[in-house]
């Protein structure tokens, strides 16, 4: 009991550790290339999968008649909307540069959905689980809109017109973050009793998290190693996931505040599903713009052991 509370209370170091470690041991061992490609072609396909099973584990805790819609659920969306969409046509104009890559990294930490543990953490903090699980599904819908339709202008690929690099970028995003959300309300129609079982199973959501944790990082580490970047504008992009962070949490509480929900709210905006933000990274911007979303899952952990402290101790 005592080593699996060790690993709980420090999984996000153990993570991102293993995925560094597992990166230098990988490339000091002389595979043959052919060795390399297949582990490309393997994390490509796990890490999906990985997210897919959390977020499935995840969905088949609720149950759809507990949610609910909140007037802060509003005003959030349309912040995390007008800072992504302000952001993409800035990067539309933007010719390529390490200014363009900051950007970029900023976009990614604004319209990352919130965090599948965002609910744990707020019911610790004695927030409503139901409202912040009500928003994770509405920014999961809303993120699946806005990414195949505005990036194939901010990345636009020479060789498919906009309407197949958007249905390209769908066929990624749609059975990432809304299958899951289908899957589980389906099967919780067809077999009731099924859907507990997965949900009493929920808690291995936490393991998966981890692991594709670490492989996100390693990825990561491939992309810092190989960038050819100025020291300074990696450090930007630490700074951007900073800024980020205490931006949303502190915009999140004003305004939750308003409607009686501050620490709900906060944690819907500042919690963030940083996996998902690596591999939407290295997925559809600039590799190197995944690392605000390793830097982004320390800031924001930081902020919730502040914040588990302070509730503890008052």
């Amino acid at each position: 009991m005592k080593l699996i509370r060790f690993i709980k209370e420090w999984t996000l170091v153990i993570s991102i550790l293993v995925g560094v470690l597992a990166y230098f041991v990988f490339i000091a061992i002389p595979f043959p290339p052919a060795v390399h490609h297949f582990a490309n072609q393997t994390v490509s396909i796990v890490q999906p999968l990985l997210l897919f099973s959390m977020l499935f584990l995840t969905y088949c805790r609720i149950n759809p008649h507990d949610l609910r819609l909140c007037r802060w659920h509003l005003w959030v969306l349309a912040l995390q909307a007008g800072f992504f969409i302000a952001l993409a046509i800035i990067l539309i104009f933007l010719p390529a540069g390490d200014l363009r890559i900051i950007l970029e990294g900023a976009m990614l930490c604004l319209i990352c959905p919130t965090a599948t543990a965002g609910a744990v953490i707020t019911g610790r903090l004695g927030g409503n689980i139901n409202n912040i699980t009500s928003y994770t599904i509405l920014i999961n819908i809303l993120v699946s809109i806005l990414i195949p339709t505005f990036v194939p202008f901010v990345h636009p690929n020479p060789e498919l017109g906009f309407v197949n690099s958007s249905l390209l970028i769908l066929g990624k995003v749609f059975p990432l973050l809304l299958l899951p959300l289908i899957s589980a309300f389906l099967l919780r129609f067809i077999s009731p009793s099924l859907t507990e079982k997965f949900a009493k199973r929920s808690d291995l959501s936490f393991y998966l998290w981890a692991v594709a944790l670490a492989l996100a990082i390693t990825v990561t580490t491939r992309s810092i190693m190989h960038a050819d970047l100025k020291l300074s504008t990696e450090l930007w992009l630490v700074v951007v996931s900073l800024i980020s962070c205490a931006l949303q949490f502190w915009l999140g509480r004003k305004i939750g505040d308003r409607y009686n929900d501050t620490i709900t709210a906060g944690q819907a905006f500042g919690q963030k599903n940083t996996v998902l933000a690596i591999w939407m990274g290295y997925t559809f911007f600039t590799p190197i713009t995944s690392i605000v979303g390793g830097f982004y899952s320390i800031w924001h952990n930081i902020v919730n052991s502040y914040q588990l402290y302070r509730h503890e101790h008052t």
